[in-house]
């Protein structure tokens, strides 16, 4: 799980009535001076505030597992609260998101559908896969299971914008991907899972619709009618995101510190390989599906960043703390992998330029 994503909205250039708090981000990735970076020196300032977060959250959610595994009798017992926490994470997010977000969705179905489909394909596959291929003890390889069937990470359109990817179409797919976790990631354990541990599939088609998608609904309401309030608490969001996200991790090592030395070398591995093989299979159904170089760029992030909250919460609330363990990790790991790949990324020069994020779409070509 990651901080909520940086409000974004789908805009045309050449309107600058329509821009919202920090569409930034889409204008940011146009290179406008000899060395690649952006003139207005604001956009400079927010640009690096955002590498500021992906390098400061990790340490956070560091020191947060680190503090679970030496105290636990101060965390463990906030066990019941986890829910509520990330309900309050998922109303941030709801407050980030616009109607014209949802734009995207209509004016790039293709990009999207793929973006999705890769996203409850991949990562769901590949947890399953990992957790035999390593031969994990079942509530370790549900945990894993369960990661990959979790919605994307709500700040892969964070990496996706330091990797120099599209970031409307990383917007539109966390969304779609969120929007859709309640029925589809239940299905998707029972049927990847249940052959470890009993599964209640409707009891977290339940929970997902109450810690998520009634608290995005929520933030989004209260996004489109308290515009002024809103506005004013929209910078602080993603770092009281990030202190909440940690004191999840926090409670999740708490309640499996005794076990963590036994099944943590296991557990990192596994989540790495989960992880790597999301970001490089993502980028690839991008290319299979062809998609532009920036596009891929976004399905990797979009499919290899999960929701660990979430899934740390199912985790917690449906099986034992130790199946929350490998949330825990992801959480820590997703983050700096994704910071890696995004700086490496933007580094590369774009395979193919030939779409501006200025030009409106047109049919057969990828906007």
């Amino acid at each position: 799980m990651v901080p909520p994503l940086l409000p974004f909205t789908v805009i045309n250039w050449r309107n600058r009535t329509s821009r919202c708090h920090h569409d930034w981000m889409l204008e940011a990735t146009k290179p406008q001076n000899s060395d690649g970076t952006p003139v207005n020196p604001a956009l400079q300032a927010e640009s690096r505030i955002a590498r500021i977060a992906v390098t400061v959250f990790p340490i956070l959610v560091v020191v947060a597992g680190i503090l679970g595994f030496l105290l636990p009798g101060v965390f463990k017992p906030m066990a019941p609260s986890v829910p509520y926490l990330l309900g309050i994470i998922m109303f941030c997010m709801g407050l980030t998101l616009t109607p014209p977000d949802f734009a995207a969705v209509a004016k790039r179905p293709w990009a999207v559908a793929l973006g999705i489909v890769a996203h409850y394909v991949i990562m769901p596959g590949a947890g399953w896969l990992i957790a035999g291929a390593l031969n994990l003890p079942p509530e370790l390889a549900v945990g894993v299971i369960l990661v990959g069937c979790a919605p994307s990470g709500t700040a892969s359109n964070v990496m996706a914008f330091l990797a120099k990817g599209d970031v409307a179409l990383s917007v539109a797919v966390a969304s779609v991907s969120t929007l859709i976790a309640p029925i589809v990631t239940p299905l998707l354990v029972l049927f990847l899972a249940g052959s470890y541990l009993q599964i209640d599939a409707a009891g977290m088609v339940l929970d997902i619709v109450k810690t998520v998608l009634l608290p995005v609904v929520a933030g989004l309401l209260a996004r489109l009618f308290l515009k002024k309030l809103v506005a004013k608490v929209l910078p602080a969001l993603p770092w009281a995101s990030a202190v909440v996200i940690s004191l999840i991790v926090a409670i999740v090592v708490a309640g499996s510190a005794n076990k963590i030395i036994d099944a943590g070398a296991i557990v990192f591995l596994a989540v790495v390989l989960h992880n790597g093989f999301g970001l490089g299979l993502g980028y690839l159904a991008g290319k299979l599906g062809r998609l532009d170089d920036k596009a891929r760029r976004a399905l990797a992030f979009e499919v290899g960043m999960q929701n660990s909250g979430l899934a740390a919460t199912l985790a917690t609330a449906h099986f034992t703390p130790l199946a929350a363990l490998p949330s825990a990790v992801f959480s820590l790991w997703h983050n700096i992998s994704g910071a890696i790949v995004a700086a490496w990324l933007a580094r590369r020069p774009l395979q193919d330029k030939r779409v501006l994020q200025d030009e409106p779409a047109t049919p057969g070509k990828q906007a």
